[in-house]
């Protein structure tokens, strides 16, 4: 009996656990959208010098706008040397900006493709993505696919296996 007791002890006891499996097969896809940013660039002028005036009735340049949708355009003006005779420096810069134009016009995007946009001087386009043959599937087995999209797009395919012990 002693014995039978011993063996008892070390015989191994029954294992009692819950286990849970969970799968799980998605698909995501993704078209990118188009985007343009345009940027008006502005009419600027600068001057700078020593030893020199407005012509008398005359003025240093000045820029005005010569009407509500066209740039700001430079009046010359006109200037001379003060004292005959001395040194004098001279220098002046003009940037002739961009017209502005109505809100809510100039931009023009077709199937993901920017057809027009405003010709302003600092301009950045995205064209958009086209889905093409774009596509996924997840079978009933399980298997998740993707088929490649035109230019602009993402197909990820997942399968996930997770298993708990408790």
């Amino acid at each position: 009996m002693k014995h039978f007791l011993i063996l008892l002890l070390l015989a191994p006891a029954p294992a009692f656990a819950d286990i849970s499996i969970k799968h799980t097969a998605s698909t995501s896809l993704k078209v990118d959208g188009a985007g343009v940013q345009s940027i008006r660039v502005p009419s600027s002028w600068s001057v700078s010098g020593n030893n020199m005036k407005v012509t008398t009735g005359e003025h240093f340049g000045k820029l005005t706008a010569p009407t509500t949708t066209a740039a700001a355009i430079l009046d010359v003006g006109a200037m001379e040397v003060n004292t005959v005779g001395s040194a004098f420096s001279y220098s002046e810069s003009y940037i002739q900006g961009d017209a502005p134009v109505a809100i809510g016009s100039g931009v023009d995007v077709s199937s993901g493709i920017v057809a027009d946009m405003p010709a302003f001087g600092n301009v950045t386009v995205s064209s958009g993505g086209v889905a093409g043959s774009l596509s996924g599937t997840v079978l009933s087995s399980g298997i998740a696919t993707t088929v490649a999209g035109g230019a602009g797009t993402t197909g990820v395919a997942q399968y996930t296996s997770e298993i708990t012990v408790k």
